[in-house]
């Protein structure tokens, strides 16, 4: 009889559920895309009904839920928080405590009133270590045997940062840094200064950074002032944070506004105001420190472990640029980072923790000709042609079905030629936070204005944030300075030599927005401005749809690259259902949409009105 069991992450942010049968991943996803409440951290009742619904099971057939980190453990770490930095905090203290007493101490029996929404059942409740769900994430999908694992985020519950080795079933760790000592936090402080949200920003933080300039006198400063006055880095990659400057611990924000302004010169830029130059060296200097420190950490890694293969977790992995870095470095002869970094990934790895480590499973072999067993994260809900046109029918909304795939590739390969932008909905919905071709948006590289009509009129975000190109991944070393796949979209890596245009003189004195729109190559709409791009390379095995669309773009238009966003707008999750998609579509200056073969365009759409409750359609009939 198969043994199943449920990973739960909850009640900070990212929530999400995953279901393992016999070890292997059956479904897993994001409570964001059900609810529409972006990095939503209630319960996930509606991704654990998906995921149970997907096995085709109910509660009494879990053998156990893993939650993915221990409250006792995080409460006594807040405790001796406080009680270490009284009588600072007194605010924080008094905010967080009714919380804890009245709920999170009693997490089990809390735990047991959510599950009990879901049916009858009372299965066994674990709760691995936080950082044991990061690494068992990273190192049990991942293709080695054998490998070290890294795993860098905020804080669980008292370790930022850990050093282990895995092999075969089993994990150790090596070393821990503990909190409040952490990079992560270290990047959150700076993406809060410079006037971004802590826990989402972190991506525009790490976009900014090229705009500074490198080398010059400010950077250098900056980054003097942060090695000399917030951080004791030491040489294995273990730092001690000058707390004096930092706020997280106790308080209400990531850090002290005034020591930072006296240190800084700067003041901390409100939300939405105009990004100075100043903002962008700062954003280049923090950039710079913690590619520093995962590379010593990286470095520590291999002499500890002395294995020659590297896996990461936590919300640091997915700095895309200090990936990018350290594959490059030959540190380690290849690296694996889980596509579900973040909190949210700590659902998998919690579920593979009790299989693996408390249940004392071996891992099975990688299924023959697969990259690793993750199967491309396309794990969330599918849907059908009888649903793209219900959503058609219930909007009196026109839109041509296809029987011949390889005829709407045609179709659609030509309209992205023709400068158009498409919704692009297939497949199951991605695990993690990145688009990967089943919820994505697309349009032409090649095309100079792309990137400002997807910012301004599509996302609605700001204008110098970078985008992806997804490339075929036998192509890839045609376009990019890249040797090996990276099917998730996390690691960022050149752009080839012989596709770059000679930059104007002046340039690095150009205002951020003339610098953007100046093309840098002959893909100026995936180009960032120091030739870089977050690459995702497209594997027919993994997603043959989006493979073959790809392809069709490349023998008719000779371009094997096309620019791929989240389906999404600012400030909401990626679309989960065709209703979602064509919600989006139609409040977006978006031309095209593809709802597996139906294709809807814009010029014929009556009207729009949104109506109703719309909030968890994959559960209609």
């Amino acid at each position: 009889m198969a043994e199943y069991i449920l990973g739960i992450s909850a009640y900070y942010h990212d929530s999400a559920a995953a279901l393992l049968r016999d070890g292997e991943i059956v479904a897993a996803a994001h409570e964001e895309r059900f609810t529409r409440k972006k990095h939503d951290a209630s319960f996930p009742e509606h991704a654990a009904r998906y995921v149970l619904e997907e096995a085709g099971i109910g509660l009494p057939e879990l053998a156990s839920v893993a939650f993915y980190d221990k409250p006792y453990l995080k409460f006594e770490r807040l405790m001796e928080t406080y009680h270490g930095f009284a009588p600072r905090g007194v605010v924080s203290f008094l905010s967080a405590m009714p919380v804890w007493i009245k709920e999170k101490l009693f997490m089990k029996k809390m735990l047991r009133e959510e599950l009990a929404k879901l049916g009858q059942g009372k299965p066994r409740i674990l709760f691995p270590e936080h950082h044991l769900s990061h690494a068992a994430s990273a190192f049990y999908p991942s293709p080695f045997d054998a490998a070290a694992i890294l795993t860098i985020d905020g804080v669980g519950e008292w370790s930022t940062t850990t050093i282990g080795v895995g092999r075969g079933k089993d994990i150790t760790f090596l070393r821990e840094l503990d909190f409040p000592h952490s990079l992560g936090l270290l990047y959150s402080a700076f993406t809060y200064y410079c006037g971004f949200k802590v826990n989402s920003g972190e991506y525009k933080l790490m976009g900014l950074a090229p705009y500074g300039i490198d080398g010059s006198e400010r950077v250098e400063t900056y980054k003097a002032k942060i090695l000399d006055e917030l951080v004791d880095l030491r040489p294995d990659g273990s730092l001690l944070l000058n707390m004096a400057y930092f706020d997280y611990a106790t308080g209400l924000t990531m850090c002290r506004d005034a020591k930072f302004e006296a240190l800084f010169g700067l003041p901390k830029r409100a939300a939405e105001s105009e990004l100075a130059q100043e903002h962008m060296d700062m954003a280049l200097a923090i950039q710079q420190v913690t590619e520093d420190v995962v590379m010593r950490l990286a470095r520590t890694a291999r002499e500890l472990s002395g294995e020659k293969y590297l896996v990461m977790a936590g919300g640091v992995a997915l700095n895309c640029v200090a990936n990018g870095k350290l594959l490059r470095s030959g540190v380690f002869d290849d690296i694996w980072i889980q596509p579900a970094a973040g909190d949210a990934g700590g659902a998998l790895g919690a579920a593979l923790a009790a299989w693996h480590v408390r249940g004392g499973n071996e891992r099975t072999p990688l299924p023959a000709g697969a990259a690793d067993r993750m199967a491309g994260s396309y794990l969330g809900p599918e849907f059908t042609r009888r649903d793209a046109l219900r959503v058609a029918s219930r909007n009196e909304a026109p839109c041509t079905p296809y029987d011949d795939f390889d005829a709407l590739c045609a179709t659609v390969a030509d309209l992205l030629a023709d400068g158009k932008v498409v919704g692009w909905f297939q497949g199951r919905m991605e695990y993690g936070p990145r688009a990967l071709g089943d919820r994505s948006i697309l349009g032409d590289p090649r095309n100079p204005e792309m990137q400002k009509k997807l910012n301004l009129k599509i996302k609605y975000r700001e204008g110098f944030r970078p985008f992806a190109p997804s490339v075929l991944a036998e192509a890839v070393s045609e376009c990019f300075e890249q040797d090996r796949p990276s099917p998730y979209m996390l690691l960022v890596a050149p752009v080839a030599e012989k596709l770059r245009r000679a930059l104007p003189e002046g340039y690095w004195q150009m205002p951020m927005f003339e610098r953007l729109y100046v093309p840098r190559s002959e893909l100026p709409a995936i180009t960032h401005v120091d030739f870089s791009a977050r690459i995702q390379t497209v594997h027919e095995r993994t997603n043959p749809r989006y493979h073959k669309l790809i392809k069709t773009f490349h023998a008719r238009h000779g371009c094997p690259v096309v620019v791929n966003t989240s389906f999404n707008v600012r400030g909401e999750p990626i679309v989960c259902t065709p209703a979602d998609a064509y919600r989006c579509f139609m409040r977006t200056e978006m031309d095209y949409l593809v709802i597996g073969d139906c294709l809807f365009n814009k010029e014929n759409q009556p009207e729009y009105a949104d109506a109703g409750d719309w909030r968890n359609e994959y559960e209609l009939d």
